[in-house]
């Protein structure tokens, strides 16, 4: 587990220790084998850059200061979605986007459903 700034104490609307216990969770369940997707690997990337350690953002590539803001987790999700919406977009693999934007949508609170691997 990597410490938490004290500054830090939410990430989206979620406590950071949430998302860190739901990154630690996924991780553990897809260390098995063949059950490191691109779904769970997009998800936890997902949650290590809201979490502020993952640069640069998952899907554009943006550089953040330490953890993002909800603006920029908001905007994180919205292009995972519009890269899922249209093939001619896509950067990287379609589970991948879809594991990225599972992650973030739960950080933001648009949904209660945590990502889970296979």
């Amino acid at each position: 587990m990597y410490p938490l700034s004290a500054t830090q104490v939410k990430t989206g609307v979620r406590d950071a220790t949430e998302v860190e216990r739901a990154f630690e969770c996924l991780e553990a369940e897809a260390a098995g084998p063949g059950q490191q997707t691109q779904y769970a690997r997009g998800a936890l990337a997902g949650y290590l850059w809201a979490l502020g350690r993952g640069e640069p953002a998952p899907i554009t590539g943006r550089a953040t200061d330490g953890a993002p803001a909800m603006e920029e987790l908001i905007a994180e999700t919205d292009a995972a979605t519009a890269q899922m919406e249209d093939s001619t977009r896509r950067t990287v693999p379609r589970d991948y986007l879809h594991g990225v934007h599972d992650a973030l949508a739960w950080v933001c609170g648009h949904t209660d459903d945590k990502p889970l691997a296979p």
